[in-house]
């Protein structure tokens, strides 16, 4: 981890993965759009997913993959499907369908679900059932009528967590040729409405293409947490957490903004320590070294730090809360030393597919909002067709669109 001043800092903090188009992405879309399953057959084994006869799970497949995963696992997942399904109710019921009267007519809105999403599951790496737990739930509590499941080299623990969460489909295909499958349809797969869910900077350059298409949540890069910390912070606690961002991949960074060199040092030497040890260390070493200590002078410098940098996960391991309310710019928010960011990960509620690579400045997180449609409409009425006429109609004259004022005009004869 490099140690900076406040002042020393660099444009390196402030970095961004840029998703230009990349070619062999743009290859690979258009061969699935043209060829479908049999193009989806080709990747499959080009890319190590082996010789994918069906990509569809059958029952029988998903029954068997559920008896493979110990009772324990089943039930925490249970644990984790149910407090993602509270806090999702508790969203959607904030929601509501409106109706008002505004100068004598009617106008209201109403609350549609989609048709149906694709809901994306990363398996490189690690198998993540957790990602099925967080994109499957939240559409299944808004009410979709098809759901989705999709992923590569699809684990048990995946294929359990998608059927407890609700998932209509389980595919055991994925990369760029799934989000194609998912965009454009092929022989076997129907199109969805939208695509949600992480996945490497090739599904995440496939989603901006596929974009228009379909709907997407949005695009995601490599996994981030920046820590704010005073120097009561436990840095056991922050080096463990820092840790946890760096192992998801290579590109991963963890940020710690603190008030002294002393403990950015501190915390430093506790993540050496349990790297020495940690199973994934040969990808959280690399991302580890390349991430970044800021000592700052005062709050208003972390704030504004924190601000511009927009990260996925904020942590605040501060005892002075007084200015939480001035952090403005996150994918989701973890306060006091004992909110760790794995719990939102797994099993506090919160959805852990989080907007990175400052998409926070204008994004929140996926939730149960991203799985429907708010709706207008309006019913004009006889007794305010006068005015409500005659003002469109001097507007539409304005603008010089002619026809739009004859289509008010003959309303008021």
């Amino acid at each position: 981890m490099k140690i900076y001043n406040y002042k020393e800092l660099d444009k390196t903090f402030f970095s961004k993965i840029e998703f230009e188009s990349i070619s062999s992405v743009n290859d690979i879309i258009e061969n699935v759009r043209k060829n479908g399953d049999k193009a989806i057959k080709e990747y499959s084994q080009k890319f190590g997913d082996g010789d994918i006869k069906n990509f569809r799970l059958t029952n029988k497949e998903i029954q068997n993959a559920i008896s493979n995963v110990d009772e324990k696992t089943i039930q925490t997942i249970k644990f984790a499907i149910k407090n993602v399904q509270r806090f999702a109710q508790a969203q959607f019921n904030s929601v509501k369908e409106i109706e008002v009267n505004v100068n004598g007519n009617t106008l209201g809105q109403k609350i549609v679900p989609l048709e149906s999403v694709g809901c994306y599951i990363p398996g490189g790496n690690y198998p993540l059932p957790s990602s099925a737990i967080m994109t499957i739930v939240p559409a299944k509590v808004a009410g979709v009528k098809r759901i989705i499941a999709m992923s590569p080299k699809i684990k048990d623990i995946t294929i359990a967590a998608a059927h407890l969460a609700g998932a209509d489909e389980i595919y055991a295909i994925g990369g760029v040729q799934g989000i194609a499958a998912m965009a454009y349809g092929t022989e076997s797969i129907e199109k969805v409405n939208k695509i949600v869910g992480p996945g490497n900077k090739f599904v995440t350059s496939a989603k901006k293409q596929v974009f228009g298409e379909c709907g997407i949540d949005f695009l995601a890069g490599p996994s981030e947490v920046l820590i704010v910390a005073d120097d009561n912070a436990n840095t056991d606690f922050i080096a463990a957490d820092m840790l946890a961002q760096c192992e998801h991949d290579k590109d991963a960074r963890a940020f710690l903004i603190c008030f002294s060199k002393e403990f950015a040092q501190n915390v430093d030497k506790k993540a050496q320590e349990y790297l020495k040890t940690l199973p994934t260390k040969e990808i959280a070493q690399v991302s580890y070294d390349k991430s970044i200590a800021v000592i700052i002078n005062s709050m208003e410098e972390a704030i504004k730090l924190a601000n511009d940098k927009a990260p996925e996960h904020l942590e605040l391991c501060i005892d002075n809360n007084q200015n939480i309310m001035e952090f403005k710019n996150y994918g989701s928010l973890f306060i006091g030393n004992y909110s760790a960011e794995v719990f939102g990960d797994y099993v506090s509620g919160t959805n852990h597919t989080l907007p990175t690579n400052q998409v926070a400045k204008y994004s929140g997180g996926l939730s149960v909002f991203d799985y429907f449609k708010i709706q207008t409409y309006q019913i004009i009425n006889s007794s305010s067709i006068q005015e409500t006429a005659k003002n469109a109609s001097l507007l539409a004259e304005k603008e010089g669109l002619y026809a739009h004022k004859l289509a008010a005009d003959v309303r008021m004869q």
